[in-house]
């Protein structure tokens, strides 16, 4: 079976669980969801990477900009303050980073940005349960 077909029907299963997350979460799960499917993705793009799939890599890169763009998106600017702006630079510079990756293809630039999207998961797990305190 070649890879084609694993990673096809992998996606489809993704695409039906992260609907059905989606239709039942919160705002705050929401964004949650929107966090564990970009650290999936960037999981692909490591591996496409590694294995130098490098049409593969395109689309996910891509996939991880759309998810920022989106969380971007929904930043409350006005009720914010600073802090929803340093999210938004913060989302910005992940997405430059990316940009940067899908060129380079540097792990290393590759793990700065896991490592801050890790960093906001965390962030927003730790909102999501001190709201649900």
């Amino acid at each position: 079976m070649n890879d084609y077909y694993i990673d096809n029907g992998f996606e489809q299963y993704r695409s039906v669980d992260l609907e059905a997350r989606a239709a039942a979460a919160s705002p705050y799960e929401l964004v949650l969801v929107l966090f564990d499917g970009l650290v999936d993705e960037l999981a692909r793009v490591r591996g496409h990477i590694e294995a130098k799939r490098f049409e593969h890599k395109g689309a996910s890169i891509e996939k991880c900009i759309n998810i920022l763009n989106g969380l971007n998106g929904v930043l409350d600017v006005d009720q914010g303050g600073e802090v929803v702006a340093g999210l938004a630079r913060l989302y910005d510079y992940c997405i430059y980073r990316l940009s940067e990756v899908s060129v380079s293809l540097s792990l290393r630039e590759l793990d700065e940005v896991v490592e801050l999207v890790g960093t906001l998961r965390e962030g927003w797990h730790g909102v999501n349960a001190a709201r649900q305190s």
